[in-house]
C-alpha cells in the first residue's frame, strides 16, 4: 500500500466545503453465504470487536467460523431482505437524503452530506476520498451509535484515522462521540412509543433492548452500559410511566463469555413464565432497522415469548425516517458543526484573485 494516496489536482480558485459523514455498522452486499464471508471476516477481524489475541482467534475465525456461520447468517438476512436491498443500507441512504434536505431548508445547502459503512460498502475510506474530490476541507463524522462504545464508535474513529493516514493534505475533522441523552433523540423515541401505544394500547412491560457487549468491556472502563441505562431512564421519564414497567436488556450475545445482563430473550421468557401477557420491545441503540432488530427481536424473540406462554408481542420499529428523529439529527449536526456554519465561501472575485496570485508564482491552476 502506498504511503500516500494521490491527491486530487488542486485548483487555487476552488471553494472549500464542509462535509458531514454519517457512519453506520454495515451490511453484506447480498443475503448469500458468498457475500457474508468477506463481510463477517472484516467485522470479526476488528480487534475492537473481538478482543482475543490474534494467535488464538485467527484459527477459530478462519478455520471454523468463516466456514460455518456465513450460510446460517445468509438465511437470516434473506428473511429480512427487501426489494430495495438491505434494510440498514436502505434506511441509511434515506436518512442521509432527508438530513441534507433539512439542513438545506435551514440555509445550509452548501454542506456535503454523505454516508459510509464501517464494514462492507461504501467504505469509510472510499467515501472520504469522494468527499475530498468534491472539495471538502472540513468534515464532521457522525457515528450513528447513540451510546458510545469502543466496539462501535471508537472503531469508526480508528478507521477514519487509518484512511487519513494515507492523505498528504488532510482536512479538519470533528466527531460526534455520542447522543444517548440528547433531548431530540429522547423525544423522538418517546413520540414513537406514544404513537404505537395510541394505536395499539399499552403493554404490561416495555423492553428497551440494546446490542450486547462483553461484560469485560464494562470492567475495563467502557461507558456503554451506563449510557444505555441513562437512555432507558430518560425514555421512561418522558413516557411518564413507572420505572419498573420499562426494562433495559441486552441482545446479540456471541460466544461463551459473560456479556452485559440481563439478556433480552431469557428476560422475555421469564416474563411470560411469570404471567405477563403482553410486552412491547424497542431497540433504542439502533437508529435504523437491521438484522438484529427485524430478525433477532421481531422474529426470534417474539417466538420465544409466545412459546413460553406470552400472548401478545409488539416490536416497535427503529427511528428510521421518522420526522422527529431527522429533525433531532439535523440539530445534533448543526450543534457539532458550530462555527464551521459561519464560514462564508469566497466570492468569485476573491477566487479569481487567488488564482492570479498563484499563477504569478508558477501555479498552473
Amino acid at each position: 500500500m502506498p504511503r500516500s494516496r494521490p491527491e486530487p489536482i488542486y485548483r487555487h480558485d476552488s471553494t472549500p466545503r464542509t462535509g458531514v459523514l454519517l457512519v453506520n455498522l454495515g451490511t453484506p452486499a447480498a443475503p448469500t453465504a458468498a457475500a457474508l464471508r468477506p463481510y463477517l471476516k472484516q467485522f470479526l477481524s476488528d480487534p475492537r470487536v473481538v478482543e482475543i489475541p490474534r494467535l488464538v482467534w485467527w484459527p477459530i475465525l478462519n478455520g471454523i467460523i468463516l466456514n460455518t456461520r456465513p450460510k446460517a447468517s445468509a438465511q437470516k438476512y434473506a428473511s429480512i431482505w427487501t426489494d430495495e436491498g438491505s434494510p440498514l443500507l436502505v434506511h441509511t441512504v434515506r436518512q442521509t437524503k432527508l438530513l441534507a434536505g433539512y439542513l438545506a431548508k435551514d440555509g445550509h445547502d452548501g454542506l456535503d452530506v454523505d454516508y459510509a459503512m464501517r464494514y462492507g460498502s461504501p467504505s469509510i475510506g472510499d467515501t472520504l476520498d469522494a468527499m475530498r474530490a468534491r472539495g471538502c476541507t472540513r468534515i464532521l463524522v457522525v457515528p450513528l451509535y447513540p451510546q458510545y462504545s469502543a466496539i462501535t464508535t471508537a472503531t469508526v474513529v480508528d478507521e477514519v484515522g487509518r484512511s487519513l493516514a494515507q492523505w498528504r493534505n488532510q482536512p479538519e475533522m470533528r466527531f460526534v462521540r455520542n447522543f444517548h441523552d440528547d433531548p431530540g433523540y429522547i423525544d423522538a423515541l418517546v413520540k414513537s412509543v406514544r404513537e404505537h401505544w395510541a394505536a395499539n394500547g399499552e403493554p404490561e412491560r416495555l423492553l428497551l433492548s440494546f446490542h450486547g457487549v462483553p461484560r469485560r468491556s464494562l470492567d475495563l472502563g467502557d461507558p456503554y452500559h451506563c449510557e444505555c441505562h441513562k437512555t432507558g431512564r430518560l425514555v421512561a421519564e418522558g413516557l411518564g410511566v413507572a420505572r419498573e414497567r420499562v426494562l433495559v436488556t441486552f441482545q446479540s450475545r456471541f460466544g461463551k463469555a459473560e456479556w452485559l445482563k440481563p439478556y433480552t430473550q431469557p428476560t422475555l421468557e421469564q416474563l411470560a413464565a411469570q404471567g405477563v401477557r403482553r410486552v412491547d420491545v424497542m431497540c433504542p441503540g439502533f437508529v435504523a432497522d437491521c438484522l438484529e432488530t427485524l430478525e433477532e427481536i421481531a422474529l426470534e424473540c417474539k417466538e420465544a415469548f409466545l412459546e413460553k406462554g406470552g400472548q401478545t408481542f409488539h416490536y416497535i420499529p427503529c427511528l428510521n425516517e421518522r420526522d422527529a428523529w431527522i429533525r433531532a439529527l439535523a440539530a445534533l449536526v448543526r450543534s457539532h458543526l458550530g462555527n464551521w456554519l459561519g464560514i462564508a465561501p469566497p466570492d468569485e472575485a476573491a477566487r479569481k484573485a487567488a488564482l492570479e496570485r498563484a499563477r504569478t508564482l508558477g501555479a498552473a491552476q
